[in-house]
C-alpha cells in the first residue's frame, strides 16, 4: 500500500488528507494529523472520498476519452486527443477571426487548482485577448471579494482558524457552518468547550444546527442583513460602544456612515428584521465586546459568514456593513477578532489570487487599472491586456443566449445545474455555436449540451496547489495515474493554447512555456510564474518555494522574500493596503431583496447545503450512504403553512417562481419561518426532474432562482426567490427500488434518469444499507425512482423500469390491473436459510411503500410474505419496524436508536451526550452528526432521577 498526502476537494476549509492506494486504485483516505486546517479530522464527505474513486464508480461515471457530437441531439462519439484539440482550435480560431475575441467565453471553477486557473486566465486575457473568463466562484465569493476591497483595500481575509479559540464572541451570520464547513465547526465546538464564557450569536432565517449552539439566535427575515448591521451600529453609537480612537487613527468615511445609520432606529430595525429590540441590543453589546468595565477590557469578536451574505443582490453591501462593525469597534487585527469570510469552494481563494474572474488580473490586480494591466502584460510578454470589462457568469450566459457569445468553454463546473434561471442558461447552451465541456464526470447535466467533451483528471490524480479560507496554500498530489485518457486541466489548456497560438500569432514565441509531459514539473513552472506575479502585492509569496511546500507543508500568505513564515493575521499594525493606509467605512443603505413576496408569490424561497452532499453531487451523488441523512429531494415549509394549504408530509407540490416551475414533495419543518420555504441547492435535473406541460424537462431547484445580481460584485441572489406553492394533483404514482450490482448501479441510475422526462414529476437517487465505514465489504448499492403522473403511462414505460431494476426475469412475482392502471412486481432472493426482498416496482398504487421500502432497504427477512408482497394497502400483513433515519453516517446510527438510548441516559446535556456516544459510538468518528445529536439531547430532556427504593422494616 502507498500513502500520499493531498488536500480534500470539497469546501474551503482545505483539510489535509492521506490517500491510501494500491497500484492504480485508491483504497482508503484519512485525515492528515499534521495539516493545520484539520489536524486529522474529516467530515462525512471527506471520510468517503475513496469510495467515490472506486473502480466501479470510475468506470460508470467518469469521462474517460475525448468525445464529440456531430449534431447536438446525437450520442457522443470518441475521437483522439489530437483530433479533439484540432477541432477546438479550428472552431475557436474561426469564431475569433470572424466575430472578434469577445465572441468566445470561458466559464471555469473554484474546484480547479491554482495552476489550472492561471493558465486559463492567461489563455483568455493574454492570448485570445478577451476578458470573458469567469468562474462559479462568482456564484460563491465575489461579494466577499468586493466587500473586503471596498473597506479594507484588498481581498484578504484578515483572520485565521486559530482565532476561533481566542474569540470571546462569535458572530455567525449567513452560514450554516455545522453543515457547510463541518471541520471548522468542530474547532468552534472545541473552543466553546474550553471557554464556556464565549458568547455565540447566530443570525439566519432558519433555525439551523449551527443556530442550535447559539446563546442568542436572531431569526432575521431573508435579505435584512444590512438593516441588522446598521441597526447594531446605531445602538453602538448611541450607547458609546464604538472605539473613537481607533476610528480616528486608522479609518476614513465614518461621518458619512454615522449620518446614514442615524435612521436605523432599534424599532425600525426590529420590525424589518423580525426580531426584538432586546435581542438587537444584546447582539450589539456582545459584538462590541464590552463587559461594563470600559474599553480597556474590550473582548475580541470574530465574525464568520458565507453565502447568506454573498448570494444577494445586496451582497457587497452586506459584507461591507458587517466589516463596518469591526472597524467601528476595533475588532480587527488581534487574536480572536476580525471579519472572516468562509470560502465555499476548495480553491475559490486560489482563483481570486490569479485573477481568474472577469474583472480581475493576477495577484489581486484590477482590470480597470491601466498600470495593473501594463504590469501583467509585461509579465506575460504581450503588448497589452484588453481593457474592456469581461462578461461575468450571469452576463456570459445571457450574452450566449442572445447570440453575442458564440463559443463557450466550460471547465470543472456544471452550469446546467448550478446557475440561476436555468431557462436562460439552457437556452444559452443550446444557442451557442460551439460548446466545449472539460469535465471529469460524464454524468454532469452540462455534458448533454456539449459539442466536444474533454476528459479531465480529478481528486487523487491532480498535481498543484490550492488556497483555503485562511490564506493557506496546500499541495495537491496524485496518488494514482489518470484513468483512461484523462488529462490535467492546466495541461489541456496549454495544449489547446499551443495550437491556437499558431493560428492567432504565427511565428511568435509561445506564451505557454510549460511542459505537459512531466506533470509535476509543468505545474511547478506555472506556479513559479504565478509566484513572481505576486511580488510587491498584498499576497506576496516570493519567499515561498515549491520545495518548502513539499518539506514544510501548507503555508499562509503573505510570505514575501526574506520572510520565514506567513502571517496568521493581517492589519495588526492598523495599516491597510489603501492609498492612505486607512480602512474605509462604506455607507450602504438597506435595500430589500430583488424579488419581494407578493400575493401571487407569497413564499420566500431560500436555498442552502445539505450536511453530506456537495454542489451538484456529481461526486457525492454516487454514494448511496451519503443519502442516508437526507434521502430524497423536498421543499420544506413551516407546519402551519402546510396545514393552511391542506398539505401533508410527502404531498407533491408545484413550486413556481417567475422563471419556472418544479414538482417536489413537501415536508413540514418548524426550523423554517412562516411564509418561507427552504430547498437544498444540490437538487438539479440529474436527481429531480420531470416534464412540464409544454414538454420541457424540468431543471431542478435553479429553475426557480433569480439571476438578479449585486451591481458591484455581480453575484446573483441565489439565496432568495419569491415563489408560490400549490398542491399537485397527480393521482398515478410509482415507486421502484432495488439492490443492484455495484458495477452497474450508476449506469442504471443514468438510464432511469433518462426516463424522468416522461412524467410530470420524477426523482431518482441512490441508497445504501448504510453499513459502518469500517465494514465496507457489507455495503450494498441500490437505486430508487419515484414518479407521478395524471394517468398511467404506456405499459412499455413501466416494463422498461422493471427491466432496469432487474425485475424482468422469471424469479419476479407480478400483479397487473390494467383497468386501474396498477402494476406491482417484487423479486426475492434466498441467502442460505434467509430470504430477502431485492427489488420492487409499485405502479398506480404505492400505499404499501411504507413497509415494503423498509423491508427492502433494511434487508429484513421476507420469507413469510410470498404473494402478500403484491397486496395493496399501507398496513403490513406482519409488523415491520423501521430502524429510522440515519443520523451518524460513519457507524450507521439512526434517530430511532438514539431516541431509544436517550431514554436511559441521565445527567446534564453533556453527560447524556457522552453516555450516548459511549453506547452507540455516534459522533465519535468524523463528528459531523454532533450538532444533530446535541439537538436531540436537548429535545429529549434529562431523565427524571429514579426514586429510592423504600426501606424495608
Amino acid at each position: 500500500m502507498q500513502e500520499t498526502k493531498s488536500t480534500c476537494p470539497y469546501c474551503g476549509v482545505g483539510c489535509g488528507v492521506i490517500i491510501e492506494s494500491n497500484g492504480p486504485q485508491i483504497t482508503g483516505v484519512r485525515g492528515d494529523p499534521n495539516h493545520p486546517a484539520n489536524f486529522g479530522r474529516l467530515c462525512t464527505k471527506g471520510s468517503t472520498l475513496h469510495l467515490t474513486a472506486s473502480s466501479p464508480i470510475t468506470l460508470q461515471t467518469r469521462l474517460l476519452q475525448p468525445q464529440r457530437r456531430a449534431h447536438r441531439a446525437d450520442a457522443p462519439q470518441s475521437l483522439s486527443w489530437d483530433a479533439a484539440l484540432g477541432l477546438a482550435t479550428e472552431k475557436f480560431a474561426h469564431i475569433i477571426q470572424q466575430h472578434g475575441p469577445d465572441a468566445v467565453g470561458f466559464y471555469v471553477s473554484g474546484q480547479l487548482l491554482t495552476e489550472d486557473y492561471y493558465v486559463f486566465n492567461k489563455l483568455a486575457k493574454g492570448l485570445i485577448g478577451t476578458n470573458n473568463i469567469d468562474t462559479n466562484s462568482r456564484l460563491c465569493m465575489s461579494s466577499a471579494v468586493a466587500g473586503y476591497k471596498q473597506t479594507l483595500g484588498a481581498d484578504a481575509p484578515p483572520a485565521c482558524y486559530d482565532d476561533v479559540k481566542h474569540a470571546q464572541c462569535l458572530f455567525i451570520v449567513g452560514s450554516n457552518a455545522a453543515w457547510a464547513h463541518p471541520i471548522l465547526f468542530r474547532r468552534i465546538e472545541d473552543a466553546r468547550a474550553a471557554n464556556p464564557g464565549m458568547k455565540v450569536i447566530v443570525a439566519d432565517p432558519r433555525r439551523t444546527d449551527t443556530a442550535g449552539m447559539a446563546d442568542l439566535f436572531l431569526p432575521i427575515q431573508p435579505g435584512s442583513d444590512v438593516m441588522l448591521f446598521n441597526g447594531m451600529l446605531h445602538l453602538m453609537l448611541w450607547e458609546g460602544w464604538t472605539d473613537a480612537e481607533y476610528i480616528a487613527a486608522h479609518t476614513t468615511g465614518f461621518d458619512e456612515l454615522k449620518a446614514l445609520v442615524r435612521d436605523y432606529t432599534p424599532e425600525r430595525v426590529a420590525q424589518t428584521c423580525g426580531i426584538s429590540v432586546a435581542d438587537l441590543t444584546t447582539a450589539a453589546r456582545w459584538f462590541a465586546g464590552l463587559d461594563g468595565q470600559g474599553f480597556a477590557t474590550r473582548k475580541p469578536t470574530l465574525s464568520l459568514y458565507c453565502q447568506g451574505l454573498n448570494q444577494s443582490s445586496s451582497g457587497t453591501a452586506k459584507n461591507a456593513a458587517l466589516i463596518n462593525l469591526h472597524l467601528a469597534t476595533a475588532q480587527i487585527g488581534k487574536p480572536g477578532a476580525g471579519p472572516f469570510s468562509l470560502t465555499g469552494q476548495p480553491n475559490a481563494m486560489g482563483g481570486r489570487e490569479v485573477g481568474g474572474l472577469a474583472n480581475l488580473l493576477s495577484a489581486h490586480r484590477d482590470l480597470a487599472n491601466p498600470q495593473h494591466r501594463a504590469e501583467v502584460a509585461a509579465l506575460w510578454g504581450v503588448a497589452d491586456v484588453p481593457s474592456k470589462p469581461g462578461k461575468t457568469a450571469v452576463e456570459m450566459f445571457q450574452a450566449a443566449a442572445d447570440g453575442e457569445i458564440k463559443a463557450l468553454w466550460i471547465a470543472c463546473t456544471n452550469p446546467a445545474q448550478s446557475m440561476p434561471d436555468q431557462a436562460t442558461v439552457r437556452r444559452a447552451l443550446q444557442r451557442a455555436e460551439f460548446v466545449v465541456v472539460q469535465e471529469a464526470f460524464a454524468t454532469a447535466a452540462t455534458c448533454a449540451y456539449a459539442d466536444l467533451l474533454l476528459p479531465a483528471t480529478t481528486w487523487g490524480e491532480k498535481t498543484g496547489t490550492v488556497t483555503n479560507s485562511e490564506r493557506r496554500i496546500s499541495r495537491v498530489r496524485p496518488a494514482v495515474p489518470a484513468p483512461g485518457e484523462a488529462r490535467h486541466d492546466w495541461a489541456i489548456a496549454v495544449q489547446f493554447a499551443h495550437q491556437l497560438e499558431a493560428r492567432l500569432r504565427p511565428g511568435q514565441p509561445t506564451l505557454f512555456p510549460y511542459t505537459t509531459e512531466a506533470a509535476d514539473a509543468g505545474a511547478e513552472t506555472v506556479w513559479k510564474e504565478h509566484r513572481e506575479s505576486t511580488r510587491g502585492r498584498d499576497l506576496d509569496i516570493t519567499g515561498l518555494s515549491w520545495e518548502t511546500l513539499e518539506s514544510a507543508g501548507p503555508q499562509q500568505w503573505p510570505l514575501p522574500e526574506g520572510a520565514t513564515t506567513g502571517k496568521a493575521r493581517l492589519y495588526e499594525d492598523g495599516v491597510f493596503p489603501t492609498t492612505d493606509g486607512r480602512a474605509r467605512f462604506a455607507a450602504h443603505a438597506w435595500q430589500p431583496v430583488a424579488e419581494q413576496r407578493e400575493s401571487r408569490y407569497p413564499f420566500s424561497l431560500t436555498t442552502g447545503r445539505l450536511r453530506d452532499q456537495w454542489h451538484g453531487m456529481t461526486r457525492t451523488g454516487t454514494l448511496g450512504r451519503l443519502f442516508g441523512h437526507v434521502a430524497e429531494p423536498s421543499v420544506q415549509l413551516h407546519p402551519q403553512d402546510m396545514e393552511r394549504r391542506g398539505l401533508k408530509n410527502g404531498d407533491l407540490v408545484y413550486v413556481t417562481s417567475k422563471r419556472g416551475t418544479i414538482v417536489v414533495p413537501a415536508q413540514g419543518d418548524a426550523t423554517v419561518g412562516l411564509s418561507q420555504a427552504f430547498m437544498a441547492m444540490h437538487w438539479g435535473s440529474e436527481f429531480l426532474s420531470g416534464c412540464s406541460s409544454t414538454g420541457e424537462r424540468l431543471a431542478g431547484v435553479n429553475a426557480l432562482t433569480t439571476s438578479a445580481y449585486c451591481p458591484t460584485s455581480k453575484q446573483p441572489e441565489l439565496k432568495h426567490a419569491a415563489v408560490k406553492v400549490l398542491k399537485a394533483e397527480l393521482p398515478w404514482t410509482l415507486l421502484a427500488m432495488a439492490w443492484l450490482p455495484a458495477d452497474s448501479a450508476q449506469a442504471t441510475r443514468e438510464a432511469l434518469s433518462a426516463l424522468m422526462a416522461q412524467f410530470p414529476f420524477a426523482s431518482c437517487v441512490p441508497f445504501s444499507n448504510n453499513t459502518p465505514l469500517s465494514e465496507p465489504g457489507r455495503e450494498r448499492v441500490g437505486v430508487l425512482l419515484r414518479a407521478a403522473a395524471h394517468e398511467a403511462p404506456p405499459d412499455a414505460t413501466v416494463e422498461r423500469i422493471e427491466s432496469l431494476m432487474g425485475l424482468a426475469g422469471t424469479d419476479t412475482l407480478r400483479y397487473a390491473d390494467k383497468k386501474r392502471g396498477q402494476r406491482r412486481a417484487a423479486r426475492l432472493a434466498r441467502h442460505g436459510d434467509s430470504t430477502t426482498l431485492e427489488g420492487i416496482v409499485l405502479a398506480g398504487d404505492t400505499s404499501a411503500e411504507g413497509w415494503l421500502k423498509t423491508l427492502l432497504q433494511e434487508e429484513l427477512p421476507a420469507q413469510t410474505y410470498g404473494r402478500l408482497l403484491l397486496v395493496p394497502g399501507a398496513k403490513a400483513p406482519v409488523a415491520v419496524q423501521s430502524r429510522g433515519k440515519s443520523v451518524c453516517t460513519c457507524f450507521n446510527v439512526t434517530d430511532a436508536a438514539i431516541t431509544a438510548e436517550l431514554a436511559h441516559c441521565h445527567g446534564t446535556d453533556d453527560d447524556r451526550l457522552a453516555q450516548l456516544q459511549g453506547k452507540l459510538r455516534c459522533g465519535t468518528n468524523c463528528g459531523s452528526c454532533i450538532p444533530e445529536l446535541k439537538r436531540m439531547v436537548r429535545a429529549t430532556g434529562p431523565l427524571a432521577s429514579k426514586p429510592m427504593a423504600q426501606a424495608t422494616i
